[in-house]
């Protein structure tokens, strides 16, 4: 028996679900918070970022080590190396800058590239490392103030020195963009007129070893001699690396900068390439103020700091090693305060698309300032600062101010930077081969990124090899990688988080840009 058929009910067509978008313009959003556009050209954009990468902190820190522990008379081939590299590098990192203008910069490539999940996590590790630099550079400040507070018969605890110059640069930093841009731009040409006056002197008056440009070299070491103990290409070729840290930062000022898609490009390429000069050439410089590179190795390995300023005083004059000794103190300052600003607009850029407290989003209403990022910045600068003078001491700077706060806090964001950066090149490959399959240029976007990947991590891979040496024989900085990619992991934790229960912010999430500049 056939049943009777109620009315049919017509069904209802399912809509297709919309995709996410693959950007949100908040040029003319009135609920997002703006930083001051229009705020910086060219000049002030290389000074914020190169500033970071702190000249002569590189060079009088980093080049003794590789020297003494890493190639020898290779030292600033070394540095040619590391600079073909990351020229490599800023080929596709160029190609996204100029597609996004954001102030989320790594964050905001990944999650166009690689997904949001992992773009929430590099940016939760970005923040990290480039907070822990600000309290990094704080303690080789403290440490070198400290010595020269000493000669004039000053005695002040490290820990003070280092939370004065949070305190100082969280009052900079709280106004203008412009006004850390004009006092980074003193210290930086400081910095780079006082080397090329010992450049000069040390090419003049000099040994000069034609070894040290020898490509070749970079990839050699140098066997035990003596009490001297052997060089190891792992370690120089990492420090090498690490002298760049911070010409990365540009992209993170294409908001605040006059016109982002010429200016920031032109920033990557001038602070990579003309840092490769300036760093071979003078490595290559210092070389020059010993009459052997045995001789050289010998003074890196027994009294790095006057690896530089003996042949300073000898070749070019007193004045000249004490301007130097001085700069040195003021170049971690203005490092430190680079490192701020990055870190306060990485801030600036979580809140702003939720996944940070919204307070963190919000620009002062007259500098236009991530002044509330740029405040939670200097508290957790002041805290790190903190616990190393309770669970270290405050009676060695040496071991507390420099060889742990300076140097572990130094290696723990490098280790971040160069694992992002690595993965960034691979999000930009990615991204034009899925969303722009018509823009994909052979060196570009496929090539260009695929060699900087390969090459950076094997950097990374140099690091870890290395952990006890950088680490300055502390136990404790075998820990420092697990810490970092805990940061990571947890950060994509929280993206999946947001995915399930907060979409909304989950689809904004790194897809942030501002086109109305």
């Amino acid at each position: 028996m056939v049943q009777p058929q109620g009315p049919q009910v017509p069904e209802v067509p399912r809509l297709p679900v919309r995709p996410p978008a693959e950007d949100y313009d908040v040029s003319q959003r009135q609920d997002v918070a703006k930083l001051r556009k229009h705020a910086v050209g060219l000049g002030g954009v290389l000074f914020l970022t190169l500033t970071g990468s702190a000249p002569i902190s590189a060079m009088l820190f980093n080049v003794p080590i590789m020297v003494g522990y890493g190639q020898g008379v290779g030292g600033p081939a070394a540095f040619e190396f590391a600079a073909v590299v990351l020229v490599v590098f800023a080929v596709g990192y160029v190609a996204m800058a100029r597609k996004k203008t954001t102030a989320g910069g790594f964050y905001s490539y990944i999650s166009h590239g690689l997904g949001r999940e992992l773009g929430i996590g590099t940016g939760y590790g970005s923040v990290v490392a480039y907070s822990v630099f600000e309290a990094s550079l704080a303690g080789g400040f403290a440490y070198f103030l400290g010595l020269k507070l000493n000669q004039f018969g000053v005695n002040i605890a490290w820990p003070w020195l280092a939370l004065g110059m949070v305190l100082i640069i969280a009052v900079l930093t709280y106004f203008d963009v412009r006004i850390s841009s004009m006092l980074l731009a003193i210290g930086l040409i400081s910095e780079i007129v006082i080397l090329l006056i010992f450049d000069g002197y040390l090419f003049a008056r000099g040994h000069v070893h034609a070894g040290g440009l020898n490509p070749v070299n970079a990839f050699k070491s140098f066997p035990a001699q003596g009490k001297l103990a052997a060089g190891a290409v792992g370690i120089g070729l990492f420090f090498a690396f690490w002298s760049w840290v911070g010409f990365e930062m540009a992209p993170n000022y294409g908001e605040e900068s006059r016109d982002p898609k010429r200016i920031v490009p032109r920033a990557l390429y001038i602070s990579v390439i003309g840092l490769g000069i300036f760093y071979t050439m003078t490595a290559w410089a210092s070389l020059a103020g010993y009459p052997s590179t045995h001789a050289a190795i010998a003074v890196s390995q027994t009294n790095a700091a006057e690896y530089f300023l003996t042949p300073a005083s000898q070749y070019a004059g007193r004045w000249v090693a004490s301007v130097m000794s001085y700069l040195i103190i003021t170049g971690s300052f203005a490092c430190g305060m680079a490192f701020h600003n990055t870190t306060a607009r990485y801030l600036y850029s979580l809140g702003r698309e939720g996944l940070a407290p919204k307070a963190l989003g919000k620009t002062h209403p007259k500098w236009k300032s991530p002044h509330i990022a740029s405040i939670t910045q200097s508290v957790v600068a002041a805290i790190i600062i903190g616990l190393f003078a309770i669970f270290t001491g405050s009676d060695n700077p040496n071991s507390q101010a420099y060889l742990q706060l300076y140097g572990l806090m130094a290696v723990m964001g490098v280790i971040i930077i160069l694992s992002v950066q690595a993965v960034v090149s691979l999000a930009v490959l990615v991204y034009y081969e899925r969303f722009h399959r018509d823009e994909v240029h052979w060196w570009k976007t496929r090539l260009a990124p695929l060699i900087s990947f390969f090459s950076q991590a094997y950097v990374v891979y140099l690091l870890f090899t290395n952990i006890t040496f950088l680490g300055g024989g502390y136990s404790y900085a075998n820990w420092l990688g697990p810490i970092d990619a805990v940061v990571v992991i947890a950060g994509v934790g929280t993206a999946f988080y947001f995915k399930r229960y907060r979409p909304a912010k989950f689809e904004q999430a790194g897809r942030l840009i501002n086109e109305g500049l």
